[in-house]
């Protein structure tokens, strides 16, 4: 029988997901079915009871549910833990396993794809929001020589600072406190590029040789990478191959199996619709 998997969200008809795994599918002579669920903001629960009760296998949770999904595993893997948050569901019998591959997507993709080594860098994790939330412990199990959080809030970053201390060399703060200060990888993880801002960013930040990495993505460079690549940023790269590399962990954990995504990202690029 064909095994059934989806992700779940709200709003979800903008979502690359069943695209994407449809083609891991293909590409690994995979059984199965991956459709897109749209669950009332009030009824998230329910509307996994019901895929549940299809033999649904897993799900993938997209806003605003994340906390939600969070609440309703049985248990936990500890990057979901840490993270707060889950994104990947995966069923057996009565059991909910929750985990968030966010931050292994997004090491996956720097390390994997664009080859940029974490150990030993200084890298620079802007915004302290569930986006950055969920990346902290996989970029600190990484290695870097230190990892800075800058949010507007401080007291958000100061609190991921006090969170994450334990599992490495994390401090955080303002924009401010990072001037004469450079660094070999900045990460956005703020929503500014969505509107076409750029973070508070102290001159002189981007180190030479330095990647500038944006969560966000699209068909043009974001406002944060066209702003890197005028500031010193000697590579830029924007958050789709995260999506890919974060999908393909999620197929990992539900078949055992660890799609190619380099062939399903130039798909997308060339094909986007």
């Amino acid at each position: 029988m064909t095994d059934l998997y989806a992700v779940i969200g709200n709003p979800v008809a903008q979502s690359k997901s069943p695209r994407i795994h449809a083609e891991f599918a293909r590409q690994l002579a995979q059984d199965l079915r991956y459709e897109a669920i749209l669950a009332p903001r009030e009824g998230f629960a329910a509307a996994v009871a019901a895929f549940r009760a299809k033999s649904g296998r897993g799900l993938n949770v997209t806003v605003p549910f994340k906390l939600e999904a969070f609440e309703l595993a049985t248990e936990r893997t500890e990057r979901a833990e840490q993270a707060g948050a889950v994104n990947t569901l995966k069923f057996d019998g009565a059991a909910a396993l929750g985990d968030n591959t966010d931050g292994a997507g997004l090491v996956g993709d720097i390390e994997g794809r664009l080859h940029f080594a974490i150990r030993g860098k200084r890298v620079l994790l802007m915004g302290a929001g569930g986006a950055a939330r969920g990346v902290v412990l996989p970029l600190l199990r990484a290695m870097p020589e230190s990892l800075a959080l800058a949010n507007r809030t401080v007291a958000k970053a100061v609190a991921l600072e006090h969170r994450f201390a334990p599992f490495g060399p994390v401090d955080g703060g303002d924009y401010a406190r990072l001037a004469g200060r450079r660094f070999d990888l900045v990460i956005n993880a703020t929503s500014a590029s969505l509107t076409g801002a750029v973070p508070e960013l102290p001159s002189g930040v981007l180190a030479p040789g330095s990647l500038a990495y944006d969560m966000v993505y699209g068909s043009e460079l974001t406002s944060f990478l066209r702003y890197a690549n005028e500031h010193g940023a000697a590579r830029v790269a924007d958050g789709l191959g995260m999506l890919l590399a974060q999908a393909a962990e999620s197929f990992w954990l539900w078949r055992g199996l660890r799609p190619d995504t380099g062939p399903v990202l130039e798909l997308l690029r060339t094909t986007p619709g």
